[in-house]
Formats: C-alpha cells, structure tokens, sequence
C-alpha cells in the first residue's frame, strides 16, 4: 500500500484527549503512544492459545508475514497473532478495500513483540509487512497461569491467559516515552479504547477482569502489586 505501509495513522493523527481519557488511536500510533506487542519471551505467561486446526497441540501458520489478503478468499475473519517481532518493523494493517488510499484503512499499526489483531467479516483486505506468520487464536481466553509481570516493552498481552488481571505498577520512566492501554477488543480502533496514557516516572495500572487486552510499549517492566 505504498509509502503509508510504514506509518501508522497516530503519527498523523497525534494524540486527542477524550475526556480523562487521552486515546491516541490505540493500535493506529507510532512514536507517543504507539500499540506495540509482547511475545513470551518479553515476559508474558503460559501460551494457552493454539492455532487453527493444532490437533496437534502445536500453533500452526494461518497466513505469512508478509503479503495482501483478501478477507475471505484468502484468510477467514477472527482473530489473529504475531509473535517475536522486533524494532517496529512489523506493519499491519486493515483496508475496507484494495484502493490503497488513506480512506481505505480502517486500522493499523507498527509493531515490536506480540500483535492480537481482530479481522472482521466486513474487512477486505489485511495487509501485513515484515512480520512473523500470523496464528489463529481462540475467540475466548482459556484457562492456565496467567503471569503478573510483563515486559514494559513488550506490547500486547491478552488478559486471563497472557497476564491475570490485577494492579500493575512500572516505574523509572522518562519523557513520556512509557504509553499503555487497556482495550476491549483487538479491532484497535478508538472504540476498542478502555483507557491509556503516556507516563513519566512511575504508572499505576489495574487491570480488569473484563478487559480484553492490555497494551504496553516503551515502559519499564511491570510488576502485579494487588
């Protein structure tokens, strides 16, 4: 989709403060406030998601990193992971067509560690560059040992299967490089928005029960207090 496939819309966008909520696009960020990811080795807990058709009980590949795909044809709605990525060089994104226009996107993102990402049945196109393979996941997190620290720079972790809900706590950060969300869903758009917010020295979080995902990028590590 052309020169746009590296920039995620946040960094045009910038960051709106909506109520005592500052969402900045979620997942459609880069720089402040970008939605980046967490893989198992950034401290996340117990794998408990196989991929589509692990009978096995191994994850298997639902699409490649890199390519267009039409929703559909090509790969079924749900939702999907990508794990391992470093440095932000994994770009995704989701098109209402295959214009390549800026009005096609409905989301994206650029994306270090792990990326949850929901297509939706009304999607038609998911783009993806320079990622790891994309898995099916469970619509519904399963049951296991859900972990109570995760990497500040790890990015998204699922709620009651990669991190158990509860108050988390980083601290040593600096110059509002530290951003986290806590999200609804994996559609990333400014809906999928619970709550986030850029941080300087320490940040409290509590995570809920009910939250979907939780998002963390450019912190230091956080620790379950509560």
């Amino acid at each position: 989709m052309g020169m746009k496939g590296r920039l995620a819309l946040g960094a045009v966008v910038g960051v709106v403060v909506i109520g005592t909520v500052s969402a900045n696009g979620g997942s459609n960020s880069e720089g402040k406030g970008p939605s980046v990811s967490a893989g198992r080795d950034a401290g996340a807990g117990r794998d408990a998601d196989a991929g589509a058709g692990a009978a096995d009980g191994k994850k298997k590949a639902a699409f490649e990193g890199d390519g267009d795909f039409r929703v559909g044809p090509d790969i079924e709605p749900g939702t999907y992971r990508t794990t391992g990525n470093t440095d932000d060089l994994c770009y995704w994104e989701r098109a209402k067509d295959a214009s390549g226009e800026m009005d096609s996107l409905l989301a994206n993102d650029n994306v270090s560690g792990t990326a949850y990402v929901t297509v939706k049945a009304t999607d038609k196109l998911f783009t993806s560059s320079g990622c790891n393979d994309w898995e099916a996941v469970a619509p519904r997190a399963r049951g296991g040992s859900p972990a109570t620290t995760m990497a500040g720079r790890g990015g998204m972790f699922r709620v009651g299967t990669d991190i158990a809900p509860g108050t988390y706590r980083s601290t040593g950060n600096t110059d509002d490089l530290c951003y986290w969300e806590r999200a609804r869903d994996a559609e990333h758009s400014l809906d999928s928005i619970i709550a986030n917010d850029n941080v300087t020295g320490t940040a409290v979080v509590t995570v809920s029960a009910s939250d979907a995902y939780f998002k963390t990028s450019g912190c230091q590590d956080w620790k379950k207090t509560a």
